[in-house]
Formats: structure tokens, sequence, C-alpha cells
């Protein structure tokens, strides 16, 4: 295993850590990672030198060297196009209240060891003597891809709650088992995890949802109850199904739809998290619109509408960015839309609003709605599908004979206020957006035909264009 691990640029490092009598450990995810052969650019290390000693050994020999970190003993550097992280051996203590530990630095490979998260990251191999170091037995741990703590659970996860979702976030990116206890663990102490801010829970989050195995991720969540501080209206979802008001169950369908949409992604362009966080929301605005049927039967009228709603104020919750805020709600409130296209009753008016308020979302929002099919009924998936393919192709004729990705009104602002004699203000605004509306419902005009609604617009408005009309 050990062979696995030949770094020219770690054993360059090794030797002027040794020359200047210190030892220097690869660690954590860089053995684990090289383990599974997957490791990337990114190198991490501890040693027994203090923050200081490490800056003065890489300065001048790394090309760059970045010190962010050393209030907790790492210095980061990169050379050669590879990043390098060197941390003293930590000996902290916390205090249970925050995850802000009381940083000491200890004096051992070992001690340094057992304060990591979880066994499978409590590997290290000794550049000087290429000793394989695992007091925690993380390379069995690592083959039978289970994960467990090197010390008991209630203590790691007591020392940092982070590490409850970090071992939900490995489930999904690794495909790994938690140990019993550590499940039990996760169980009990879920509501540490308040403790912890709400951008850290969102880093964590997206990891998993841009993992391999999201499904199972979020799954573990909502069975250890994690998903009632994070994504609670993910749970919520399990609505009660009785005999005589048949429904989907709307966190199973969900979390189809969440696989068949990453079965749709352009696997060269990597994980979509604003797909993912759209599958996994898309319904979350059933719970609270549920109203059952006389006679039998269930409607969840506007659910579209409720749940961007709620996707908004949990995504800003969870401090996303303004962008994938929108992007994500937007997809919500739009992933309903198609169902009205029937069996291809939509005018080529109501195409061109479907693909304006998608705008750049509508590849996306193409994914979201086949991944939206997830009934049994074979002849009837295949009728939707046949359908959408109907719309798509209608969306490609329009789009090739108006240009629908840049859908504008006939006439811009400047003619605009010079045909109405208007100066810069809401009624020039008010104008775009009539035109914009009649350039989606007719398809282009010709210049004099939008002359003319624009001054009958105008006529309704109580404006008087100061310009006679052509001809006149």
């Amino acid at each position: 295993m050990v062979e696995r691990l030949h770094f020219p640029v770690a054993e360059e490092l090794a030797q002027r850590f040794a020359t200047a009598g210190h030892r220097l450990y690869l660690v954590g995810g860089t053995v684990r990672d090289a383990v599974l052969g997957r490791l990337g650019n990114d190198l991490d290390f501890a040693t027994d030198a203090r923050p200081e000693q490490i800056r003065r050994l890489v300065t001048g020999w790394a090309d760059a060297v970045w010190d962010t970190g050393i209030a907790f003993g790492t210095i980061g550097s990169r050379r050669h196009g590879t990043e390098l992280e060197i941390t003293t051996f930590r000996a902290d203590t916390y205090d249970r209240k925050s995850r802000k530990p009381e940083v000491h630095f200890g004096d051992s490979i070992e001690d340094d060891l057992v304060r990591r998260d979880f066994t499978v990251n409590a590997m290290a191999v000794d550049l000087s003597t290429r000793t394989f170091i695992d007091p925690h037995d993380g390379l069995s741990a690592l083959a039978k891809r289970r994960l467990d703590t090197p010390a008991t659970p209630q203590e790691s996860f007591a020392d940092d709650p982070l590490r409850m979702m970090r071992a939900v976030r490995f489930v999904s990116q690794l495909g790994f088992t938690p140990a019993p206890r550590v499940l039990a663990a996760i169980r009990d102490m879920r509501d540490e995890l308040t403790r912890i801010t709400a951008e850290r829970i969102q880093a964590e989050l997206s990891k998993l949802l841009c993992g391999a195995f999201p499904r199972r991720g979020v799954e573990l969540m909502v069975d250890t109850g994690l998903a009632e501080h994070v994504l609670p209206e993910v749970p919520a979802m399990r609505l009660e199904i009785d005999e005589h008001h048949q429904h989907k169950d709307v966190y199973q369908h969900s979390l189809v739809v969440l696989d068949q949409a990453i079965a749709l992604e352009d696997p060269d362009a990597g994980p979509d998290l604003v797909l993912r966080l759209a599958a996994l929301l898309h319904d979350i605005g059933k719970p609270p619109t549920r109203r059952l049927v006389q006679g039998g039967g269930v409607s969840f009228h506007h659910h579209e509408v409720v749940g961007a709603k709620m996707t908004r104020k949990r995504l800003r919750a969870l401090r996303y960015s303004k962008e994938i805020i929108e992007d994500v709600a937007q997809l919500v409130y739009l992933h309903l839309r198609f169902h009205g296209y029937g069996r291809g009753e939509w005018s080529d008016s109501a195409v061109r609003r479907y693909v304006t308020d998608a705008g750049p979302l509508l590849s996306r929002l193409h994914k979201l709605v086949r991944a939206d099919c997830t009934t049994r009924n074979r002849r009837k998936a295949a009728a939707l599908q046949r359908t959408y393919d109907g719309l798509e192709e209608r969306i490609a004729r329009i789009a090739a004979e108006e240009d629908l990705a840049r859908v504008r009104p006939d006439l811009d602002g400047n003619e605009i206020m010079r045909l109405l004699g208007l100066p810069p203000g809401p009624l020039v605004g008010q104008a775009w957006r009539f035109l914009k509306d009649l350039r989606l419902d007719r398809g282009p005009l010709e210049h004099d035909e939008a002359v003319a609604e624009l001054r009958r617009w105008a006529a309704e408005q109580g404006i008087s264009p100061s310009e006679p009309p052509p001809g006149g």
C-alpha cells in the first residue's frame, strides 16, 4: 500500500523537514484517497514542527505560501501545481458548547490521529521511514466501506457536531456504511447540530448532494433526524396515506426524481447542484397544500407556488448564494407548467412564454420535468416522454425561426421614447413590457405593425404621441 504513496514533492518536502530535525507524515484524506485510487492534486501532512517552523521551511521552496490557518497550526503552500497543507500535531480540547477548539499542539502522530473524525481518516505514512501507521484499523474499515470513529462516537460528535454531517456526506461520496454505534450516536445527538453555523452545514449538504450516492445520504439524514435541522421540509413530505385518499408517497417520489434527474446530467459537466436541489425540493409545497377531495383523492393546488416560496426561505436560511436560491426556486415554480401542455394543445405563444420564463434554466427544466415522471405504468410514462419530445421539437423549431433565446420587443426603449415623446421613466417600461408580451403572443412583427400597436396602446393609456404616424 505504501508503494502507492510515491510523491516526489512530498519526499522532497520530507527531506527538508528531516534535515531540520522534524518528522513529516502524510495523513487523513490523502492516505484514504490514495488507497481508494482517487487522489487529487492536494496533499495533507502532519508534523511535530510548530507553525512558525513550518512557514520557515516552506518559504523559498514553495511557489506560494499562505498562513490563513496558522492559528490552528496550519500552513498552506503550493509546489509545481500541488497544494500542500501542513499542520502541527493537534491535541485539542473542546468546551462542548461551540465547535471552536482550544488549540493545543501535540508531540506524537498517535495523539494526533485519535482526535480525527473517522478511522478511515486516521491513517498516516511516515515519509522518513515509509512506515504505515494505522492504530485504529482504518485500512480494514476502508476495505469494508465501514464508517467508525477512533474514539467513541459520543466523544467525537460532542467535540464537533459537524462530524455527524460529515458522516452522512461520506455515505454519499464514498458509499460507506456507518457502524451501528455511529448511527445510534447521531440519532441521540442530532440536536447538537444547532451549535454549527448555517454556512458549515450548507457546505456539507452541497458536497453530499454532489456525491455519487446522494439518495443514500438524504435517506440517512431523514432516518437519523439530522434532516430536521438541515432540510425539515424533506421529512415533512412523508405524508400519511390512507386507503380512501390514494396518492403517491411524496417523499419516496422525490427521491426517485432525484435519482432520475442525476441520470440525465451531462457526465462531462460534473454534478449539477442546482438541478439536484430542485429535484429534491420540487414537491415540498405539497404537504401545506394537501386537501382531501370528496369521494376520494387528494389535491395539491398551487403547490409549485408555495414550494418556490418555501425553497427560497430554506435556502436563504442555509446561506446559499442569491443565484442558487433564485435558480432552484424558479425551477420549483416552473416544474408543473408542462402538465398544462396536454397532448400538444399549447399555442406557439404559450411555448414562447415557457422558454422565456425558464430563460437560461431551460435545459435544467427539461431534465427536471422528465425526471418528475415516476409512474410505474410504462405506457403512460412513454406517452409523457413522447409528449415532452414534441414540446422540445416545437421549441427548437420556433427558436430556429425567432431566436427565442433573446426575445425582445420589436421596438427598443429609445424608439419608444421617440415615438411617444416620453422621457425615461416608468411609462417607457410599461410600453416595453406591452411590446414584449405582444412579441411572445404573436411572434416577430413588421416594424410598421409594431409602431401601430404601440400607438394604439398609448392611446388606451391616454398618452398623446408627439410624432405623426408613418406617412402622416
